[in-house]
């Protein structure tokens, strides 16, 4: 599948910092959507189910791990890569123990994401298949 065709959300509530990733994304083809809290999340998926969900595990109001639990219940398919902020290892072991797909490191190397994005493009179809 091509890049183009991917549907992504991005979900932080760091306006700037994901604004910024949305259009450094957009740049390279890969078309997204932004919500910036967990209850926008869940909506926005129920709505349009993504194949990938990029998802800050420190938000206010619903938080990333509980999110990321509710999806895997009523979205299962939705590979979810969670951002943790610099040092927070124990957030990413715990969202993998809650069925993430993989956790990146705030401040968020591009390059880095686009390949894990493309690893979970590959982990859901084939999943489909």
């Amino acid at each position: 599948m091509e890049m183009r065709d991917w549907n992504i959300l991005l979900v932080d509530d760091e306006v700037e910092f994901i604004s910024t990733l949305a259009e450094r994304l957009e740049l390279r083809g890969i078309p997204n959507r932004v919500v910036y809290d967990g209850e926008s999340a869940l909506k926005a998926v129920a709505e349009n189910e993504p194949q990938v969900m990029v998802l800050d595990v420190m938000m206010p109001g619903l938080k990333g791990l509980d999110v990321l639990q509710r999806i895997k219940v009523e979205h299962p398919a939705v590979q979810v890569i969670l951002l943790t902020g610099q040092g927070k290892t124990r957030d990413g072991i715990d969202g993998m123990r809650l069925g993430a797909f993989a956790y990146l490191m705030k401040p968020l190397d591009l390059e880095e994401l686009i390949r894990t994005l493309a690893e979970a493009m590959q982990a859901r179809s084939g999943e489909q298949s």
